[in-house]
């Protein structure tokens, strides 16, 4: 607990020493929050590698002991809540202009709202862990609005804010009906019956909404992607790779600590697993905006793991060990690689976003040739994202997929087939999409001057986008270095005293092989084909053109036209676009809009018309105060005679 305490002290003064020099201010702050985080880190090892479970204050100034507690959940998500921030701030130092107005005020806000997910993380109670949350959201609100400043940007902040604080009032609720069940605000389990009562359900609900907002889970995502597409690209990554995942850390601490779970509690988070990962990644397909596709594809994420909760929890009430153990550690450990690889993406599209100045896919193109290393870590990241061997994705999703097979077994199959389903599917959309994001940004000809004349990023920009590529890696081929601790924690989320062997020693081995294999699969596809030979010495039919164009290539939008178009019962796209009319036709143009279906279609038009329609009662608000107290006056007399009556 004294590496832990250090290591809250350090990240949260990270920002602190820059506001007091002109120079050199970013490198203080980058500094203390990496040592900030090497301390974190060596604290959380220690309890993953079998320390005591439980590593408690003896006092509390909260007045209840212990309200912070290291045991292996906590620790497991204290892994990429020290490792992401200390990999963007790095980042920064080359992304973010050091003059830049907001520089200082960024990098304090960013080294607390660090320190408040450490201290959340560790949270044994629930005051401690309402306070961490609520300086969490309002620290992530001003790291929404670091950038910029304009209507969207400002649109952005707002809703987040009302979204968060929506769900924290859920929260509020659900720790109330647990204390009054309970009888105390701390984390212990809770008694055997409670959870099939009409209050454990009331519980339930209210923590599924008020996490499931934080998380992003479908329909309260709409917060998410207008947010991580203002905000700037490190705090992007530390958002979608960490910030939603707390929403996670609630439902797993709230699932860990109910031994008796409803089968019902499983179904329900399976079909929103299902149908958060289905939507996020059809509506990522139908996105021209880089930082914009890459949030719906944490809502996408966010369903993967919580079809792993689902089943985990559904094995937990069916009386199957193995299946949920297997997928409560495949969600804890998807939620290890989604903070890898998805930050990952977010800082390679901050490193297109410095070079080009712009996030539209169409205005990119050809930037492998200018940005090698950029291309190459994005291709990393998009690789493991998809679920492909032999990177980090792989390894989660296989965990999650031996889970459902194990539940086509017990009476209610049908769940496990519906995760087995959406699983597949979910995948099969991911390549397509990242298909596409590689061909058009960086593939082809340059499509814009800004793309033409793009550069490879700094040094200070590379080496953590190195680091969590090399990461992606190492998880992928060498999974047994975190088998005993996941298996740790997933025994903690399931409630089981002795961890169970995840059979993932080997997995790095056979993934592996599957490179070698799905090359000879292609040489032999080629050769079925027709051989090179066939074709030596002829040349490229190039349809008449003598050089390659940018008009010529696959745009964002042509690319992704046939899965949009058959998704469109789904995705309602907006088309505008004029029909190419004879022989020397004038310049035509083609836009295509996909708009939220919960903000823009429902949320925000909804609010529009209730606002208009609470116009007509502003002759209330005359200013005078007698007519104020003559309201309450009112109110309190009908509140009179309503209890009365």
């Amino acid at each position: 607990m004294i590496l832990f305490a250090l290591c809250v002290g350090l990240v949260a003064v990270s920002g602190v020493p820059g506001l007091f020099l002109r120079a050199g201010g970013g490198r203080v702050a980058t500094w203390l929050m990496v040592l900030g985080a090497l301390a974190g880190l060596a604290a959380a090892g220690q309890v993953l590698a079998g320390a005591p479970a439980s590593l408690a204050l003896p006092h509390s100034p909260l007045g209840t002991p212990g309200f912070l507690r290291l045991d292996p959940l906590a620790a497991f998500f204290l892994v990429p809540v020290l490792l992401l921030p200390a990999c963007a701030s790095l980042f920064a130092l080359g992304y973010w202009d050091p003059h830049h107005e907001s520089a200082r005020r960024l990098r304090l806000v960013f080294g607390l709202t660090t320190g408040f997910l450490a201290l959340l993380v560790a949270a044994a109670q629930a005051l401690t862990f309402l306070l961490a949350w609520e300086g969490m959201a309002l620290a992530a609100f001003l790291l929404v609005l670091g950038e910029d400043r304009g209507p969207e940007a400002q649109r952005a902040g707002w809703i987040y804010l009302m979204a968060t604080h929506s769900g924290t009032l859920c929260l509020f609720a659900a720790f109330g009906l647990l204390a009054s069940a309970t009888g105390g605000f701390l984390f212990t389990p809770v008694p055997l019956g409670l959870a099939a009562t009409p209050g454990g359900t009331a519980v339930f609900l209210l923590f599924l909404a008020g996490f499931g907002l934080k998380a992003g889970v479908f329909p309260l995502h709409f917060w998410l992607p207008p947010a991580h597409a203002a905000a700037p690209s490190h705090v992007s990554s530390f958002m979608s790779g960490i910030l939603i995942k707390m929403g996670i850390l609630g439902l797993v601490r709230m699932l860990s600590l109910v031994a008796d779970p409803p089968l019902w509690w499983g179904g329900v988070l399976v079909l929103l697993g299902a149908l958060s990962g289905i939507l996020g990644v059809a509506f990522a397909l139908a996105q021209h905006d880089l930082k914009r596709l890459l949030a719906y594809h944490s809502i996408e994420n966010i369903g993967i793991i919580l079809l792993g909760l689902g089943l985990g929890t559904l094995g937990k009430a069916a009386g199957y060990p193995a299946m949920a153990a297997l997928g409560y550690a495949g969600a804890l450990l998807h939620v290890l690689n989604h903070s890898l690889f998805k930050g990952l993406l977010f800082l390679g599209a901050g490193s297109v976003v410095h070079a080009t100045g712009s996030r539209d896919l169409e205005r990119m193109g050809g930037l492998a040739k200018a940005m090698p290393f950029t291309a190459g870590a994005f291709l990393a990241g998009s690789w493991a994202i998809c679920g492909l061997p032999p990177l980090n994705g792989f390894v989660s999703e296989w965990l999650i997929y031996l889970a459902a097979f194990r539940g086509l077994t017990f009476p209610r199959g049908a769940w496990a087939g519906l995760a087995l389903a959406a699983l597949a599917l979910i995948g099969a959309l991911a390549v397509a999409c990242f298909a596409k994001v590689v061909g058009v940004v960086f593939l082809g000809e340059p499509r814009s001057a800004e793309a033409a004349r793009a550069t490879e990023a700094p040094r200070s920009m590379r080496i953590p986008m190195g680091i969590l590529a090399g990461g992606c890696i190492l998880v992928g081929l060498a999974p047994a270095l975190l088998a005993p601790a996941l298996a740790r924690a997933a025994g903690a989320a399931a409630g089981q005293a002795q961890p169970v062997d995840l059979g993932i020693a080997h997995l790095g081995t056979l993934s592996l092989l599957a490179l070698p294999l799905l090359a000879g699969a292609a040489l032999l596809w080629r050769w079925t084909r027709g051989g090179p030979a066939s074709r030596a010495g002829l040349p490229t039919w190039d349809c008449g053109y003598t050089a390659a164009s940018p008009r010529i290539q696959y745009t964002a939008s042509s690319f992704a036209d046939g899965l949009v178009g058959s998704l469109r019962f789904v995705l309602w796209p907006q088309v505008r676009w004029v029909r190419v009319k004879g022989l020397f036709p004038s310049q035509r143009s083609y836009r295509s809009h996909v708009p939220d279906p919960v903000l823009d279609r429902a949320a925000a038009p909804g609010l529009d018309l209730a606002a208009r329609a609470l116009g007509f009662l502003r002759f209330l608000q005359s200013g005078q105060l007698p007519l104020y107290l003559l309201y309450i006056l009112i109110t309190l007399v009908g509140l009179l005679v309503w209890m009365v009556a």
